[in-house]
């Protein structure tokens, strides 16, 4: 039996208990509830790099606005399914201010999280044309959207970009457009799990054959301008987010609340919809939705079925924090550079100890460090290093599960990793290496 820093003996219950038959072919979540089930049984903290949640203080801004919002009565009240019009006011400020893009108010819409944002956009987009019902997803990618898709019986195809960067993208991406098939792309940027952004270059490619061939795309922003690389964080001066905004008007972009601003519990998120496909007919539409109308589509359609609006209060501690950030009064982006700094220190620590960085270029520019990274270790397939990992009190998840080619990585996720953490994780994961000397 191996001496490992959490028990062996108690992490080899834990695991055939909880009925996984390969631990590193687990879900997100049941990584989660394995390794809380190991911390309950042992008492010991477990370094937890599975999950992508927030590990920040919400800003007092947006919470006192929501607690002056219920104050004032909202809670009896359905908000409207569009969002209230401080919100939708906002958003539109916030995406030229920090994108440099103009889009109407009406073409903000509030969701109820990106979660909800990037389904109602399934709905919708995927029902444009009869003759298009499949979403191509620039990989890797966040394993949920998939899932989405199978709930509603809709179609996907993917491919990991990892070897398609720069000008290579476009050979790749029309040889699945010019089939005719696709409705949609998307792509996160910066991306989950493997941490890359976009070029410019990539960005035109995508916009171009997204005209080319009359396909929308999805821009799923989760982890808004966190490329910290650069300073994103002045409104109304470049350097901007980027964006396929700037090539195409057939966007979507899907812009979280839960990172940049960690205001993740209250489920809000903002769906920003270009002006030109917010006023597009499609009559295909209409063999699901009342409207042939894009944007009416989505609204008192898709959003309507699914929650009929996004809760009240939230919607004004939104507000409150975008107001704030488009004044100049806010740095948003502040707080959340320690995602970075504490990515530097892990991925450093992990190299020292004989661990690769799987994903580790943009093109010819060093990766960012930011709120995931990507990690391997010579002789272990992912499956096996997680398993490996789990008895060494270190958890994330396989690569394997976000449609990456790269099945010997797993993505590292640095935001429930505080500092006082570093000691512990550079000890166990000496002892690691010593358990597993590399040949």
């Amino acid at each position: 039996m191996k001496k490992t820093p959490i028990p062996y003996d108690v992490v080899k219950q834990k695991i055939e208990e909880s009925g996984l038959q390969k631990v590193g072919k687990a879900s997100i979540r049941e990584i989660v509830k394995l390794v809380s089930d190991i911390e309950a049984a042992t008492g010991l903290k477990y370094v937890r790099m599975e999950m992508g949640v927030p590990g920040l203080e919400p800003s007092k801004i947006g919470i006192e606005a929501e607690i002056k919002a219920l104050n004032s009565g909202v809670a009896q009240f359905y908000p409207i399914i569009d969002g209230i019009p401080p919100l939708k006011k906002e958003i539109s400020r916030f995406v030229k201010n920090f994108i440099n893009i103009d889009v109407d108010e009406k073409s903000c819409i509030p969701t109820v999280g990106s979660m909800q944002g990037g389904m109602a956009a399934f709905l919708v987009a995927n029902r444009c044309n009869a003759k298009k019902d499949t979403v191509l997803f620039i990989d890797p990618g966040f394993p949920v959207q998939k899932q989405q898709l199978k709930v509603l019986g809709m179609k996907h195809e993917t491919f990991d970009v990892y070897k398609f960067r720069g000008e290579k993208l476009e050979e790749k991406l029309e040889s699945y457009l010019k089939k005719g098939n696709i409705s949609t792309i998307l792509y996160s940027n910066p991306n989950n799990p493997s941490w890359i952004c976009f070029s410019e270059q990539e960005l035109e490619i995508i916009g171009r054959l997204a005209n080319k061939y009359d396909v929308i795309v999805i821009e799923d922003l989760a982890y808004f301008a966190m490329d910290f690389r650069k300073d994103l964080s002045v409104p109304g001066k470049p350097p901007y987010q980027v964006t396929v905004a700037n090539y195409t008007d057939n966007w979507i972009m899907l812009i979280s609340s839960s990172k940049a601003f960690s205001y993740a519990g209250q489920r809000i998120g903002s769906m920003v919809i270009s002006d030109k496909l917010y006023r597009r007919k499609y009559p295909d539409l209409k063999n699901f939705f009342a409207s042939d109308e894009f944007g009416r589509a989505m609204v008192y359609g898709a959003i309507y079925a699914l929650s009929s609006g996004t809760t009240h209060s939230a919607q004004y501690g939104l507000a409150a924090m975008l107001k704030a950030a488009n004044d100049g009064d806010f740095n948003f982006l502040e707080a959340v550079k320690v995602y970075g700094e504490r990515a530097h220190i892990m991925k450093k620590l992990f190299t020292e100890n004989g661990f690769k960085i799987v994903y580790d270029m943009d093109e010819d520019e060093p990766l960012a460090d930011g709120f995931y990274f990507t990690i391997s270790y010579p002789g272990l397939s992912g499956e096996d290093l997680i398993e490996e990992l789990i008895y060494h009190g270190i958890s994330a998840i396989s690569l394997g599960i976000t449609g990456s080619e790269r099945t010997e990585g797993l993505r590292a996720c640095v935001s429930q990793t505080h500092e006082s953490q570093f000691d512990d994780l550079e000890y166990r994961l000496k002892k690691f290496s010593e358990n597993n000397p590399i040949k």
